[in-house]
Formats: structure tokens, C-alpha cells, sequence
């Protein structure tokens, strides 16, 4: 019967991702066991594809078989492999299978096979249960058999993922899709996202300006990353300017370059970034952070396809395709004064919005999945996870800094474990205490609003509610800009001097 189910699915008209979870999710009914999970290899980092019985933010682990003993087990030999309970090496699935209340976090039992498609090494397919003596011989023998039919449907994903990368290629402009690397990856299941990675594998192909805008903390350079890698210049160099961080003296020079002597300090001649993108692409982050008077520059070579080294006279021809981003509303700074109404529409030829973390529903767990397993192999423990509460905690909070914060505050909760005694080698469970959200933002579900915890105190007099607000705020600020007071004061609109001066007052260091 779960032959016929599998070989069901796998002649069905079905997206490639709900044919690999009922896998998966069938597996684990016919092997009653606590979890099944499939994972695909890449450069070494083997990346949870379907999973059934873990945590949802399992997902978003990423193990790297060198630092997992049992996985680099199991992807060694193309038989069943099988751990018994009293094995001592450590599992990567701790505190991560789904329990009721009293069932222990470790795991007791495991078996698991590696897959091959095409003759090479795909993955592996694992299976875990809370309870031991569950896997015996004849299970051991059935997953031998069932893992050829995870093969085939693997086979089957991966020749439909090339006939439309070649339909895409027939009606575009020759370029066929690749898969993202392991390395800088987004994550996420959104609804939100899928419809934002759909969208920039279509303008990927079609070689147009685009300018990428959201609120900071977003990952818009992981996303030009993914614009490049799509693209038929994906083979050549993909160059980034950090154009809030060029001086305005220096921005000339950085972008298009210079020749010996053009300056005090110019003693040898320098190609710009425009040349060392030539073929390739050119990511401006930032980019309404640039001084009007380079505006007018950029402008010039992203119209003639040309640029000019300083100290020199005749200009060069480039080839290079434009990407932007922002965290700024540039039609408000055209308004303003402050961006060339010309060089904002040549930039956003194509814009294209992020959508902050808060509206990419699911995907706060994926993601804090993704720091945890990055926290546990930094800090050397055996396992980090998070408990009931800190996952309610983390779903309802609004996350103003995104992606960029979330990264901090696993961080941090993880630290703050340590050092307030958990032991490297037990299985560290955070709390909602540890990830120290109480001063931010939170989300009233009820009202679908933001609440701030500050507007509830009473028994304060305003000045010290005010003081109390001002000091969350520019601490925030301070945390989404990596602790850089320059940062911070643009995010929060001030001169620098003048927020050291309040902070001093305020008595933040």
C-alpha cells in the first residue's frame, strides 16, 4: 500500500515541494516513528528539504556534515545505517523532534540512508524516534527498499525543475536558472516570498536596472545577490558599493576610478568599480546615501555606458548592468531636494519592494532555525532550541530591525544561556527571558497593530516615560546599524553630534 501511495504521487500533477513533504509525511506514518526528514547535499552543507515530526524552524538548519558525526555516517554508505541508543555520537536532531509534555528531548533511536540520483550523492534520509528498540531489522530493511522510491521522486523534482528552467529559457533570453548556493541562501516559506523569488527570476533574465527598497535589515544584498546569479552574467564579477560608506572626496575615485597623480595620495593609477563590473553587475547599496554631486556623475556613465578616470581624458566603454538599493523612499528625496529626479527614474526602471520580516508570515521561525544551528557550532553546544514561549514570543513581535535583528537576538539569547550556567553539553533550551524582546515592539494580534510596552506603564512621570522611550530607541537604533553612531543618526534623523550628546545624557555608552 505505501508503495502504491508513493508511486501515486509520483505520477500525479503535483508542485515539486508537496510531492517531497507527503513523502516524507508517508514515511513516517508506515515507520511510526517521532520524524522523517529528507535533506539535499551542497558543497558539503546538507539542508533540510521536507521535513515531518521536527520544529518548524528545523527547517531553517543548515548541517555541515564534518561538524554532524551521524550524518557523515549515513552519506558514507549506500546501506541502511542505524545507531543504536546508547550511541555516543552526539544527534543533530536534539530537542528538535516534536513532543508532548514529559516525552524526553533527546533522541533514542535513529536510522537513516543516503540517496543517489544519477550516480552521484544526493542526500540522505533520516529517521528519529524519541522511543528506542522502535527501528529494528525488518525497518532497517524497509527503509532500503522505500529509500529507491525517495530516489525516483527526487529524480522526478529535479527533471521537472529543468524542463521549466529550459521553458524559461526558450521564452527568455537564453539564460537557464540556477540553483542558489548553500552560502547566503534566503530562507523562508512565505506566501510573501515565494511571490518576491518568482518575480526576480523573471527580471533577472531580462538584464534591466532594478532597484531593490525595504526597511533595514531586510537582506536586500542577498537578494541582488540572487538577481546576479540568475542572470545570463552570472558567470561574470558581481561588485558592491557601499555608497553610504564612500566619503564624498573619495566616491569618484572608488567608482570610476583614477590615473597616477590625479591627486594628493594617487600614486599609482586605479581602476573603479564600474571597470571591475564590466560584464558583470554593479550593486549600489544604499544608494540615496550618495552626494548630489556624484549623482550627476553616476548619472552620465549609466546613460553613455562610459565612465572616466580621474586625471584622465579620454573615457572608457563599460558593460554593466545596474542594481540598487535602498532603505530610503527616493521619490520623497527627489521631492525634497536631495536625489536627482533623472537618476532615480534610470535606477528604478524595474522597482521592486522586500517586504519587511513581519509580513512574511512563518518565516521568523525558519530563519531563527538558521541562527540557532550557526549559534550552536559557534559556541560549541551540543544543541540549541527554543522553547513553546519563545517561539509564541518571537512570532508576535514586529520586528523593526528584520532579519538583521532576529540574527542579533538569537545571538544574544544564546549567550545569555551560557552565561547563566546551561552546560555546552546538554540540550540549551532559550527562553522568552533570554531573547530580551520586552522593550521592543510587539505585535497585538487581536488588532493586527503595534503596541509599544512603554505607552502601557503607569506610575511614571512623562519626563521619565519620555527618557525611558528615547533611550529603547536609540538603543534599537544602535543595534540594527551594528553600532555605528553615524548610522544610527540617519536612521533616526538627527545630526551625530547631537545624539551623542542626548545619549551621554541619557546615560547610554
Amino acid at each position: 500500500m505505501l508503495d502504491d501511495s508513493l508511486l501515486a504521487d509520483m505520477a500525479a500533477d503535483l508542485p515539486s515541494a508537496v510531492r517531497l513533504q507527503r513523502l516524507v509525511r508517508t514515511l513516517r506514518e508506515e515507520f511510526r516513528c517521532g520524524a522523517v526528514c529528507l535533506l539535499q547535499l551542497q558543497q558539503g552543507i546538507l539542508a533540510p528539504v521536507a521535513v515531518d515530526g521536527l520544529v518548524r524552524e528545523a527547517l531553517g538548519r543548515r548541517f555541515e556534515v564534518a561538524r554532524h558525526p551521524r550524518l557523515a555516517t549515513i552519506l558514507s554508505s549506500r546501506s541502511t545505517t542505524c545507531f543504536p541508543p546508547d550511541s555516543t555520537l552526539p544527534d543533530p536532531y536534539d530537542g528538535l523532534v516534536e513532543q508532548r509534555p514529559g516525552e524526553p528531548l533527546h533522541v533514542h533511536d535513529c536510522m537513516g540512508i543516503s540517496l543517489h540520483v544519477e550516480g552521484q550523492p544526493w542526500g540522505v534520509l533520516t529517521l528519529d524516534a524519541l522511543v528506542a528498540g522502535t527501528f529494528d531489522a525488518r525497518a532497517r530493511a524497509a527503509l532500503a527498499r522505500y529509500a529507491l522510491l525517495a530516489e525516483a521522486a527526487v529524480r522526478v523534482t529535479r527533471l521537472e525543475q529543468e524542463l521549466r528552467a529550459l521553458h524559461m529559457a526558450h521564452h527568455g533570453d537564453g539564460a537557464v536558472p540556477i540553483e542558489p548556493s548553500v552560502g547566503g541562501e534566503i530562507l523562508g516559506h512565505s506566501a510573501a516570498l515565494r511571490r518576491l523569488l518568482q518575480e526576480l527570476d523573471v527580471v533577472a533574465e531580462s538584464g534591466l536596472p532594478v532597484l531593490l527598497s525595504g526597511e533595514t535589515g531586510v537582506g536586500k544584498e542577498l537578494f541582488a545577490r540572487r538577481l546576479h546569479q540568475r542572470s545570463s552574467r552570472r558567470q561574470q564579477p558581481l561588485v558592491q558599493v557601499n555608497c553610504a560608506a564612500l566619503p564624498e572626496s573619495l566616491a569618484e575615485s572608488e567608482l570610476f576610478g583614477h590615473v597616477k597623480g590625479a591627486f594628493s595620495g594617487a600614486v599609482s593609477d586605479r581602476a573603479g568599480r564600474f571597470e571591475a563590473a564590466h560584464g558583470g553587475t554593479l550593486f549600489l547599496d544604499e544608494v540615496g546615501e550618495l552626494p548630489l554631486s556624484v549623482q550627476a556623475k553616476l548619472l552620465r556613465a549609466l546613460q553613455n555606458g562610459e565612465v572616466q578616470r580621474l586625471g584622465e581624458d579620454t573615457p572608457r566603454q563599460v558593460d554593466v548592468r545596474i542594481l540598487a538599493a535602498t532603505n530610503r523612499h527616493l521619490a520623497d528625496g527627489v521631492r525634497d531636494g536631495h536625489f536627482r529626479a533623472d537618476l532615480y527614474h534610470r535606477l528604478s526602471v524595474y522597482p521592486v519592494a522586500i517586504p519587511p520580516l513581519r509580513e512574511r508570515e512563518g518565516d521568523v521561525l525558519v530563519l531563527a532555525g538558521h541562527f540557532l544551528e550557526i549559534n550552536r557550532t559557534r559556541l560549541g553546544v551540543r544543541s540549541l532550541r527554543l522553547s513553546p514561549e519563545a517561539e509564541r514570543a518571537l512570532c508576535s513581535y514586529a520586528w523593526p530591525g528584520n532579519v538583521r535583528e532576529l540574527e542579533h537576538v538569537i545571538s544574544r539569547a544564546a549567550i545569555k544561556a551560557l552565561g547563566q550556567g546551561a552546560r555546552r553539553d546538554e540540550i540549551i533550551t532559550l527562553v522568552p527571558e533570554w531573547l530580551d524582546l520586552a522593550s521592543g515592539a510587539a505585535v497585538d494580534v487581536s488588532q493586527g497593530r503595534q503596541v509599544e510596552p512603554e505607552a502601557l506603564a503607569t506610575g511614571e512621570s512623562l519626563k521619565a516615560q519620555v527618557a525611558a522611550t528615547q533611550r529603547r530607541v536609540i538603543r534599537h537604533a544602535l543595534s540594527v546599524s551594528d553600532n555605528n553612531w553615524a548610522t544610527a543618526a540617519r536612521r533616526l534623523g538627527v545630526d551625530p553630534s547631537n545624539l551623542h550628546k542626548l545619549a551621554r545624557r541619557l546615560g547610554i555608552k
